[in-house]
C-alpha cells in the first residue's frame, strides 16, 4: 500500500484527490496539509511514501515546502501537482528535489499512474513538462549547480561535517543537510566519498 500526503490549500482540491485516491486498492491518503508551512510537520507524523505537493500557496509556496519534506523525510518522493508549467517553476521545484510534476488538468488515471511511477523510485513528468525542459537537457550538470550548491560541494570534498559546512556558509546544519541531499540525488551517487570524487574530475576547485 502507497501511503500518500496531499499538500494544498485548497479544501476542494485535497477532497476531489482524496476520493480518487481513495477509489484504488493500492494507494492511500494518510494526510493532508492545508499549506507548506505545515506540510514537513505533517510529513514527519505520517511517514508518507508520496507527497503530492500544490506549488502555488500563501504561506509557503511549494518549492520551500518540498525542501522542509525532504529534509525531515528523505526517503519520502514530491510529485509537484500544479497548474503552472513554466520552465522556470519546473526547473525550481525538481532542484528543491521534487522527482515528479504534473499538472492540474492531467488526466486522473495519469496522476494515479504517477503516483505508482513515484513509489517504484521512477520520475513522472507531465509530457507538457518534460517538453518545456528540453531546451536545458544539453547544459553539462556541473553548470547547472548552483553557487550554494557549488560551495557546500566544495566543503563537502574536503571533508568537512554538515555542522562546519554551515559554520563555514553562515548557514543552519539543516539548510546544509537539505542541499547535501539535493546534491546526491542530482549527481546520481549515494555518499559523500561519491560526490566528492565527482566534484574532483568536474571542478576545477576541487582538485589537488
Amino acid at each position: 500500500m502507497t501511503r500518500v500526503l496531499l499538500v494544498d490549500d485548497h479544501p476542494l482540491v485535497r477532497t476531489g484527490l482524496a476520493a480518487l485516491l481513495g477509489a484504488t486498492t493500492d494507494l492511500r491518503v494518510v494526510a493532508e496539509a492545508p499549506g507548506g508551512a505545515s506540510a514537513a510537520d505533517v510529513a514527519r507524523a505520517h511517514q508518507p511514501d508520496v507527497v503530492l505537493m500544490d506549488l502555488s500557496m500563501p504561506d509557503v509556496d511549494g518549492v520551500e515546502a518540498t525542501r522542509r519534506v525532504l529534509a525531515a523525510c528523505p526517503g519520502t518522493r514530491v510529485v509537484v501537482l500544479t497548474s503552472y508549467s513554466d520552465t522556470d517553476r519546473v526547473t525550481e521545484a525538481l532542484r528543491a528535489g521534487a522527482v515528479g510534476y504534473l499538472l492540474k488538468d492531467c488526466e486522473p488515471h495519469d496522476l494515479l499512474a504517477a503516483v505508482r511511477s513515484a513509489a517504484r523510485g521512477h520520475a513522472p513528468l507531465d509530457p507538457r513538462v518534460a517538453t518545456a525542459l528540453l531546451p536545458t537537457t544539453e547544459v553539462p550538470l556541473v553548470d547547472q549547480l548552483s553557487v550554494r550548491e557549488r560551495e557546500v560541494l566544495l566543503r563537502l570534498t574536503r571533508g568537512l561535517s554538515n555542522r562546519q559546512i554551515g559554520r563555514d556558509l553562515g548557514i543552519a546544519e539543516r539548510t546544509v543537510k537539505v542541499h547535501v541531499g539535493s546534491l546526491f540525488r542530482r549527481l546520481g551517487v549515494a555518499d559523500r566519498t561519491s560526490a566528492a570524487m565527482w566534484a574532483r574530475d568536474h571542478l576545477p576547485e576541487a582538485r589537488p
